[in-house]
């Protein structure tokens, strides 16, 4: 099985069984956001609690790359500070121009599989929906 291959599944995985889909009673910090182009969709809940991402959570419609990558981003945020889930909306976005990432350095895990969408620069926007979000989010919050 090649690379491509396995990336692939990752991505069909998380797309078909997404981590992290519903919603967070209570108190949440919450941001629609939607991509216009192809019509993917996100509402995208942070419970942020002392500067530190204690749960998130989605709920959405669109592209098996859009939801993918929210799912990937919900399991990755959990549990960082507010600081390093933007550090890693960062390295997101370089991963998505194509810059080369240090990938033993900072391990993205599950999100490494998106690492060909940055060879089709339509779809780039559908990988960086939930991190705008993300981003978004913790403008809002007063933490």
């Amino acid at each position: 099985m090649s690379l491509d291959d396995l990336y692939r599944r990752v991505i069909m995985d998380h797309y078909q069984r997404p981590r992290n889909r519903g919603r967070i009673d209570g108190g949440a910090v919450t941001v629609d956001l939607n991509n216009p182009t192809c019509g993917d969709q996100i509402s995208l809940q942070m419970q942020i609690e002392n500067g530190v991402i204690q749960d998130a959570k989605f709920l959405g419609e669109g592209c098996s790359i859009s939801l993918a990558s929210a799912s990937m981003m919900t399991e990755a945020i959990k549990g960082l500070t507010v600081e390093n889930a933007l550090e890693l909306v960062q390295l997101f976005s370089n991963m998505m121009q194509g810059r080369d990432i240090d990938f033993d350095q900072f391990p993205l895990e599950d999100i490494e599989a998106l690492t060909g969408v940055a060879k089709f620069p339509a779809r780039i926007k559908c990988a960086m929906l939930a991190w705008r979000a993300l981003e978004k989010g913790t403008q809002q919050c007063k933490c």
